[in-house]
Order: C-alpha cells, then structure tokens, then sequence
C-alpha cells in the first residue's frame, strides 16, 4: 500500500526521517496539508499536496491502497480524519504523542544521537523535582483535564495583567518580569523560577538531587516515575524534549516568527554579552534540530547557569529590537528564546549530560 504523512511541519518531517531510518523498505510517496499556504512544494525531497487535489487524481482502487499517517498536533488529529473519510480515504493511524515519542526514541537511538532517557538504568536515588507549568487566564479551555503529578505545579503567566486569578503561584510576586508576557510568553515564567527558587536555599537537599524546569499547560515532558529514578544515579544535567527537524535547516524555521531586524538584535546582544557563542550560532543555525516550546528540566545549577546567561541576552534584543520591545507585544521572544535553548545546549552537549524524552500534547 501507498504510504502518505498528512502534515508538513516537524512534527511530520520527524516521522517522515525516523520511517527513513527504521524501515527503509518502506517508502513515503507524498506529505499532504488541508491547504498549501506556507508550506514548501517538497519536503525531505518528496512531493507535498493539498489534499483536495491529491484526493481529485485518486481513483477508488488509488483510496483503497492508501495509507495515511496523521502526524500533527493532537488537538487537530480527529478533524483531520473526518475529513479524510468524507473524501473517501479509510486507512489512516493517528501518530499522537505516545507514538511519536517511542518512533523518537528508536530513530535517534539508531543514530546515537538525542540519547532517551528511558534507555537509562533506573536507579534508586528519587530526585526533589519541581516542574513549573505556565498557564494564563486567556488560554482556551482544555477537552480534558489531564492527571498532574504532585511535583508539577501551576503558575500564572502574565499574571500582572489576568483579569481572573488561576493559580497559588503567579508570576508577578517578588522578582518577577509578569508584565513582559506579550513578548516573553511561558519566559516570564522561567524567569519567576529562576529570580525565586533557583537563587534561593535548597528544598530538596544536595542540589545535585535538585530538578526544576518549565512546561506549558498543554505540553510537558513525558516523564514516569522510572524516568525519576533515571536521574540522579546516572548524573543526568538536563532532560529535553526530543528536537523537531527542519528543512533546510532551523534558520528557515525561526525566520518564519523573526524579522531580519530582529534577529539582527540577537546577533548584537549576543556579540556584546558572549562573543564566543557567535562562532557556535552559525553552526547551530545550519542543522536541523530545534528545541521547541522552552520545556525544560534541569538540575538547579544547571538551570540557574542557563537562565543566567539567556535572560540578558534577551534584555539587550529588547533594547536592540526596531521597534524595541516595550513597545510591541508579538510573542518574538518567546520565539528567540527556542532558538537560544538549542544554542545553548546543542553547544554544550559535551560538557553535560543531557537525556530525552516527548513532549505530551493535551487538548
């Protein structure tokens, strides 16, 4: 039967690479999208259709012989596949996130690359784990309400500005840039933990047992409780999503958010701040991988050591940006700062130890 990838962003590229990889006897003939817009005409050197005109040329025997893999975000999947039934294609799989994490795994552990976390020995040593989810009164409301473990905790992004209050822990108490949340988005966040739990005393004993990061309310890492245990007895630094790929590379991608102007202000600040990451930027730029979304955890130290050096960065874009940051609220440094994750801990994947692990996706 013929195989097709309905999508044409990471999501799909990613499942399109690890098919590649995995089965190679097993061959992709097209992406599919509901409309063209943006997308590129070829992905990873295969054709990309919209699927009113793919399903125009099908003949039934053509429908009947097809197979289509659904790789997009969770919340549009069921849409998608009543629309591939009312145009007569019956042989379609979801690839949600459960799936997709394991396809990760096993594609990037043949390549010995991305290493998993779940490949780790599970130890005995239970790490103090404190994961901050970022959710606003504004975001839409969720189908289901997922289950949350007890070391995932709420905190209300933008808070300064909420019309209603949604959570103990807001980011607009002490040290707080709450009122930059247009530009920053879950970033104001991270800067709440950093300024107030990773400067502070310990909770949690040694800080090498210590774990803090950063989710979303409708995405965070895919972590059971063996993966805890996988932390500390193998000295795990940082646990990152699995990367989204690219094509040709992750410059094409962030240039879709970004002005030239304001990646021009990026390149400055980072001159002015850490020169010796400029060299390391136009090598991260020209691969593929991109860590998406600012989910993060991270030993203490080593969080407290990232946000250090992204937070001034991000300061000085916003003094460099035309027009400057206070005056325009367009998410661009949530943006940046995926772009600046990927600089960071790509060029620093030799010096500490990074596993991987998917990304839920709640809807």
């Amino acid at each position: 039967m013929e195989l097709v990838i309905f999508g044409a962003q990471g999501y799909a590229l990613g499942a399109y690479d690890a098919i590649r990889n995995l089965s190679p006897d097993r061959k992709v003939s097209s992406f599919l999208v509901s409309r063209m817009g943006i997308n590129s005409s070829y992905l990873g050197g295969i054709p990309v259709s919209e699927l009113a005109t793919f399903a125009k040329r099908a003949s039934k025997n053509d429908k009947d012989n097809t197979e289509i893999l659904i790789a997009t975000p969770g919340d549009v999947q069921p849409e998608i596949e009543e629309i591939l039934e009312n145009y007569g294609f019956i042989h379609h799989q979801r690839l949600d996130f459960t799936r997709w994490t394991e396809l990760m795994k096993l594609h990037h552990a043949k390549l010995g690359e991305f290493k998993p976390l779940s490949a780790l020995i599970v130890g005995c040593h239970k790490p103090f784990v404190r994961l901050y989810m970022a959710r606003s009164d504004k975001d839409r409301v969720l189908r289901r309400l997922p289950d949350l473990p007890d070391y995932m905790i709420t905190i209300h992004a933008g808070a300064v500005r909420g019309e209603s209050h949604i959570a103990d822990i807001s980011d607009d108490s002490g040290d707080n840039i709450s009122e930059k949340n247009g530009n920053y988005s879950e970033l104001t966040a991270l800067y709440w933990v950093w300024k107030n739990k990773l400067l502070m005393a310990g909770e949690g004993g040694s800080e090498e047992r210590q774990y803090y990061g950063l989710a979303h309310y409708r995405r965070f890492l895919d972590i059971d409780d063996d993966d805890l245990l996988r932390l500390v007895d193998n000295a795990v630094d940082a646990v990152l999503p699995y990367p989204m790929p690219y094509e040709p590379d992750i410059s094409a991608h962030h240039k879709r958010y970004m002005s030239d102007e304001d990646w021009e202000a990026v390149t400055r600040a980072l001159g002015e701040i850490h020169p010796e990451y400029i060299e390391p930027l136009s090598k991260v730029l020209g691969q593929r991988y991109l860590y998406n979304s600012n989910i993060i955890m991270a030993k203490k130290r080593v969080l407290r050591d990232y946000c250090e050096w992204l937070f001034p960065i991000l300061e000085r874009t916003e003094e460099l940006s035309v027009p400057k940051g206070s005056e325009r609220e367009d998410r661009y440094i949530g943006y940046i700062g995926e772009t600046l994750e990927t600089l960071y801990f790509m060029h620093n994947a030799d010096k500490l130890k990074i596993a991987h692990t998917g990304c839920r996706f709640v809807t």
